[in-house]
């Protein structure tokens, strides 16, 4: 492989759309993936276009649980509150020296 053709694949992201409970759909990028304690979770950031979105957005980290049905993946919120706390927790300690989170 060419150190430009490594170049570019190493620079390409992973893109997902997602559609919220009113039909719209948002893109995110996957920053990271992990799987804790024989469970799969995703870390997304939102892929913003206008300088108002940028300027908007709380920057926020989205983290979802990979769950499976019928054979099909889907991404799902973590409603257990220490189960989410434990796995952003690791996520931001995985992502700090690329993003800057608040306590």
């Amino acid at each position: 492989m060419s150190e430009d053709t490594k170049d570019i694949m190493e620079n390409e992201t992973d893109v997902i759309t997602l559609v919220d409970e009113d039909g719209a759909e948002h893109e995110f990028e996957i920053v990271d993936t992990a799987e804790i304690e024989g469970v799969n979770y995703v870390a997304l950031v939102p892929i913003l276009e206008s300088p108002e979105d940028i300027l908007d957005d709380s920057g926020e980290l989205v983290i979802l649980k990979v769950t499976e049905e019928d054979g099909e993946e889907f991404l799902d919120a973590i409603d257990d509150e220490d189960e989410f706390n434990k796995i952003s927790a690791i996520f931001v300690e995985r992502l700090e020296e690329e993003y800057d989170f608040e306590e």
